[in-house]
């Protein structure tokens, strides 16, 4: 396992890539027939760029004509926390689950991208002693270039579609700690919890249920990433009574345990330089 940043460009024989990991990605796919993230269908374009959080499962089914250009990189060479003020991507290209995590590209946007990763591919060659912080500097415009086109896209969405539930953001990220059942959610709304349930999955294309449920886990993944509690203090902060519950219940949803999680993909840099 390695703690940098590296690039892959090459098609695949098979019929289906599967990622699970401790890396953050950024993947440039082109032809590609469907796209399962955490068990979530997704219908993309002819060029999509995809992105990643660490152990977020992802499935790509593909064909002879795919092509699938790939960006990892782990949290101890590039902290999007860290650099928050630089490239807010946190929470826009990374660890939302509210919102589609991929962009379509264009032609010109695609291109782009492409030129980008070949100058990070070829800086990884060679052994100059500064290609790290060029190759920073070129992941960062990566993901500020993409960061922008991302807030673009979602803005012309949000303009042309209906959002009949408009509160339940907040409501989620004011309540899942304290009200993890749907019936909470849908006495708010005062509907039957079939209602709300058909109304969530049109809108989010998840269930109410899977939203709570990922939302506790965004929030124990950042406690492990970004804090030095341990992962009883973790469960416990999110009112988990008994630390093996959770550890299981964690595992369940991520494919790790809490421990394993925090040991590949570390302690952010900005919790380290908080002490």
């Amino acid at each position: 396992m390695h703690r940098g940043i590296r690039i892959h460009d090459r098609k695949y024989s098979g019929s289906e890539i599967i990622i699970n990991d401790a890396y953050y990605y950024v993947l440039i796919l082109k032809q590609v027939k469907r796209v399962a993230i955490n068990v979530v269908n997704y219908k993309i374009s002819d060029c999509c760029i995809l992105f990643l959080s660490p152990f977020q499962l992802a499935k790509f089914q593909i064909n002879e004509h795919s092509k699938v250009s790939i960006l990892e990189f782990h949290a101890d060479f590039y902290c999007i926390e860290y650099h928050k003020k630089e490239v807010a991507c946190n929470g826009v290209l990374f660890n939302n689950i509210f919102e589609q995590p991929f962009i379509h590209a264009s032609p010109n946007f695609r291109d782009e991208m492409y030129t980008l990763f070949e100058r990070i591919a070829r800086l990884q060659i060679s052994n100059e002693s500064y290609d790290s912080s060029i190759m920073k500097s070129y992941l960062q415009l990566i993901l500020a270039i993409c960061n922008k086109e991302m807030l673009l896209q979602r803005k012309v969405y949000s303009s042309s579609a209906v959002h009949s539930l408009s509160e339940f953001r907040d409501l989620i990220n004011e309540n899942f700690i304290q009200h993890r059942t749907v019936q909470f959610y849908a006495d708010y709304y005062k509907m039957s919890i079939a209602t709300f349930s058909k109304r969530v999955k049109t809108e989010y294309s998840k269930s109410p249920l899977e939203l709570i449920q990922e939302r506790l886990i965004l929030e124990a993944k950042k406690l492990l990433h970004l804090t030095y509690k341990s992962v009883k203090e973790v469960a416990s902060e999110l009112e988990f009574h008994d630390a093996f519950y959770f550890s299981r219940f964690f595992k369940k949803h991520v494919g790790v345990s809490p421990k394993k999680f925090r040991n590949e993909v570390g302690i952010a840099e900005i919790a380290k330089k908080s002490i």
